[in-house]
């Protein structure tokens, strides 16, 4: 299987080979376009595959729909969960890719992109095309047509609230990109959230027209897709052990909430995670479950929004917070070679490196997590969260009980010595904080089309900001997986106390997914440590 996500031109032979055995570890990475009947599909369609003659390869939905095909209703190729591939490169295109998938067409239009990534919006358009087979729109206009699917699939929303929260313009952009997407208008799409009676409470309007927008303020509840195994145990524990006062919320249910800030204010996220599939299973894959594996499985989570618009930049918070993406197969199949992680990797199927839901805030929350406690880092956070938090612009934007988006400005602007007397951290640190802030003022880019390097660089230039911080940084707020905090002190432990130099030698052959392989050894450390002290 493809070890990240193919580029053009694509390997015939090994694409046929792939789809003429239905393999499911290439789902999201190729696309089959079929020319005598015009669709395209996932590889492993269960469809009778056509003649070599009939086939087309592309690495993505949207290259499909760009050369003139339209979504499968078998295999439905638009329902395949994300990939993290395009986030293990640091190249212009993968940065170009994650932007679009983040929203920035729909914020900036191809203008600011070009202008974000320092290019011209000419030469983006080809690197795209070259690599990926569409363009920004293209890529753009399919992201907003898999979303509206999505609604259209698991809410009860009408078809104007869906249009609206997907991004469209307007209904009639929406009807005609639906049509180009799958072929048909989508009041034709099937509805399974009707079948079912999963009925939000969002919208009274019908399903059967475009009927008025709602005006009340929307909970949506979904099932967001990703590839099993997934490892809910594990994950839940690490939200639970860096829970932020007044940003989440644990319940005695098993469930949490999570403020995400977006542009209307400050939405929350529920997981429901006694239902999650698998949520409470630790260690390996029962044979059933091995069955499973790569197949799609739903995360329950309910969503309030302060307004429709917010939808889809919420949702993708969510998915980058619970790392919805990854791909565990994938993941698993570059770290077992090692003999270090294979009994880890086995033993911890479906393991999630969770990112942060707001990267300024991650960073600035490193920073005061430097050398305390866990639960004294907690603490600091949530002081400077509550401290710090934007004031809403009406009250509804913000939910009751939470801290709305933290004011790096207001950080900036105070001296360090206040700085330390309102959060109670010593003066080094308030002057690395106040410094982290007037950098993210300057322009220190933390956000998905950031480069990297450049990044890591311009952290590393502050003083109080040493490797381990910058890589924490690299790992949570920019989402790389290949980030690797080589002088972290469990980590070191875990490897048999290396000097960091040694370390990062003995980490080398786990790239891109290095961050993975940390997780691993993070969570291996701690059980044991855990256990030995039960004993």
């Amino acid at each position: 299987m493809p070890t990240t996500t193919p580029a053009l031109p694509l390997d015939f032979d090994a694409c046929y080979r792939a789809a003429s055995g239905r393999d499911a570890r290439w789902d999201g990475r190729i696309y089959l376009g079929v020319t005598s009947t015009g669709i395209y599909c996932r590889p492993s369609c269960p469809a009778r595959k056509p003649t070599p003659a009939n086939c087309r390869f592309f690495p993505s939905a949207a290259a499909c729909v760009a050369a003139g095909f339209r979504a499968c209703k078998r295999c439905r190729p638009e329902a395949v969960p994300g990939t993290r591939d395009w986030d293990a490169r640091g190249d212009l295109v993968a940065r170009a890719v994650r932007r679009i998938r983040d929203g920035a067409i729909d914020a900036v239009g191809v203008s600011g992109l070009a202008q974000e990534l320092a290019v011209s919006e000419r030469h983006l358009r080809r690197m795209l095309i070259d690599e990926v087979g569409a363009g920004p729109l293209q890529l753009a206009r399919t992201r907003r047509a898999h979303a509206a699917r999505a609604l259209i699939d698991e809410t009860d929303l009408s078809l104007a609230d869906i249009a609206f929260a997907a991004g469209f313009g307007s209904v009639r952009q929406f009807g005609d990109t639906m049509r180009e997407e799958f072929g048909v208008a989508p009041s034709q799409l099937s509805r399974r959230a009707r079948a079912a009676s999963l009925a939000s409470p969002t919208s009274a309007a019908s399903h059967d027209a475009l009927g008025p927008v709602s005006d009340e303020r929307p909970t949506l509840s979904l099932r967001l897709r990703t590839r099993a195994p997934f490892d809910g145990a594990a994950l839940h524990a690490s939200l639970v052990a860096h829970a932020v006062p007044g940003r989440d919320v644990i319940h005695a249910d098993g469930t949490t909430e999570h403020a995400i800030d977006v542009a209307g204010g400050t939405a929350v996220a529920r997981v429901h995670w006694p239902e999650v599939p698998g949520g409470e299973r630790n260690g390996s894959l029962s044979s059933g479950e091995r069955a499973l594996a790569g197949a799609a499985i739903g995360v329950p989570v309910s969503i309030t929004l302060p307004r429709l618009a917010d939808a889809m930049p919420a949702i993708r918070t969510v998915r980058r917070m619970l790392d919805l993406d990854a791909d565990p197969g994938q993941i698993a199949e570059a770290l077992s070679f090692d003999p270090r992680l294979a009994p880890l990797v086995q033993g911890r199927p479906g393991l999630r490196l969770p990112a942060a839901r707001e990267p300024r805030e991650s960073a600035l929350g490193t920073v005061l997590g430097q050398q305390v406690s866990l639960a004294a880092a907690r603490t600091l956070q949530g002081r400077l969260a509550e401290r710090f938090a934007t004031m809403p612009v009406a009250p509804s934007a913000v939910a009751p009980g939470f801290h709305g988006v933290l004011d790096v400005s207001a950080v900036a602007a105070l001296p360090a010595a206040e700085l330390r007397e309102i959060l109670r951290i010593t003066g080094s640190r308030s002057e690395t904080l106040r410094a982290l802030a007037l950098a993210i003022e300057a322009g220190l880019d933390l956000g998905s089309g950031a480069d990297r390097a450049r990044t890591r660089a311009e952290l590393a230039d502050i003083r109080g900001i040493g490797p381990w911080t910058v890589e924490i940084i690299a790992m949570r707020a920019l989402g790389d997986p290949d980030a690797y905090p080589a002088g972290d002190l469990i980590l070191r432990r875990a490897l048999g106390d290396p000097a960091p130099k040694q370390g990062e030698q003995i980490a080398a052959p786990w790239r891109p997914y290095r961050g993975y392989a940390t997780q691993h050894l993070w969570a291996d450390f701690l059980e044991t440590t855990a256990r030995k002290g039960a004993l």
